[in-house]
């Protein structure tokens, strides 16, 4: 009757996938702002907010007066130019036939083939001054970049339009792609190991309750945020119908491999010693003290990532005076008796 009667439990094996839940921010696959390439004023636009567009759909046109001129000056100095190049060529054709009966210098005929050289440079300069006044009055039309939607015009008929993106310059129009979106998430450094592509993941957002969007990890920042310690990682979710709004708050559901094998045992199973976190487990009737390391609570139950391989028996409800080595039988056995 000296030795005491123990309970015994045997230890749950852990799931060999987890799912942790993280925050997540939504955006669009490609994220463009529209600005002009050239000086004027806004002729028309054709896309509002909202508008689903198509590559190379045609958004706005801008009234550029000051560079159609250019282009017409251009275009009138290349003219000259040849009108030049085609005098120097004759000119230099005239002196080389009369070199051939010695009545001109060979210095003459060199200055005349010279002259017939530099005017063809110079006919050359103006063409290519032409084409670049040419492309820069095809960037009078603004064209969408990619298939997506509209989600900003900041532009109206009529106003004045400055190009490139420096100061002074104002965005026209913002395009996203939101056929895929891309969720970034951070991901605890002690699930780094098991974060890596082609793990499946779920979004699920508070304007659809009940409901799970699919999604795949793509990608890894391969590298821990030393303020956070955490990785960051893209999830890509497919979008086809245009439910999802870029910019939106997202819980993503990871499902991860478990990089260790874990036991689950209850918590009244723990032994709270000055030597260290132990459990007491039966080996041919004797009570031995095992440390552990701890993983995750469940509340009742806690995760053992080291000290049990799930073949024991733990003692749960062990009493205060138990120690190491200690004879001991179980609670069914006694009861039995």
């Amino acid at each position: 009757l000296a030795v005491p009667a123990v309970s015994l439990a045997q230890p749950k094996r852990g799931a060999p996938q987890e799912e942790i839940v993280l925050p997540g921010n939504i955006q669009a696959f490609i994220d463009a702002p529209i600005y002009a390439r050239t000086n004027g004023y806004l002729k028309r636009w054709y896309v509002d907010i909202g508008g689903r567009i198509k590559a190379g759909q045609l958004l706005a046109e801008i009234d550029t007066p000051e560079v159609d001129q250019q282009l017409q000056q251009a275009r009138a100095e290349l003219a000259t130019a040849k009108a030049n190049d085609d005098l120097a060529n004759i000119t230099a054709a005239r002196y080389e036939n009369l070199l051939k009966t010695d009545s001109v210098a060979q210095q003459d005929v060199d200055n005349a083939v010279g002259n017939g050289r530099a005017k063809k440079a110079m006919v050359d300069s103006a063409a290519d001054n032409v084409k670049r006044l040419e492309q820069l009055q095809s960037f009078e039309k603004v064209y969408a970049p990619f298939d997506g939607v509209l989600t900003v015009r900041n532009t109206d008929i009529g106003q004045l339009i400055g190009s490139g993106s420096g100061s002074g310059a104002k965005e026209l129009f913002h395009v996203a792609a939101i056929h895929t979106l891309r969720v970034y998430i951070n991901v605890p450094q002690i699930y780094s190991p098991a974060a890596v592509p082609g793990v499946q993941a779920s979004l699920t957002l508070p304007q659809f309750p009940g409901r799970r969007f699919p999604g795949k990890l793509v990608r890894t920042a391969e590298a821990i945020d030393q303020a956070s310690r955490t990785l960051l990682v893209e999830v890509d979710v497919a979008n086809p119908a245009g439910e999802i709004l870029p910019g939106a708050y997202a819980e993503v559901h990871l499902k991860l491999p478990s990089v260790t094998s874990t036991v689950v045992i209850p918590v009244t199973s723990l032994i709270f010693r000055s030597e260290g976190l132990r459990v007491g487990v039966v080996r041919n009737g004797h009570a031995i003290m095992v440390p552990i390391t701890l993983g995750r609570d469940f509340g009742t139950e806690v995760e053992v990532v080291s000290g049990l391989d799930g073949s024991e028996k733990v003692i749960t409800n062990p009493p205060d005076s138990l120690v190491d080595g200690q004879e001991v039988r179980s609670a069914t056995s006694a009861g039995g008796a």
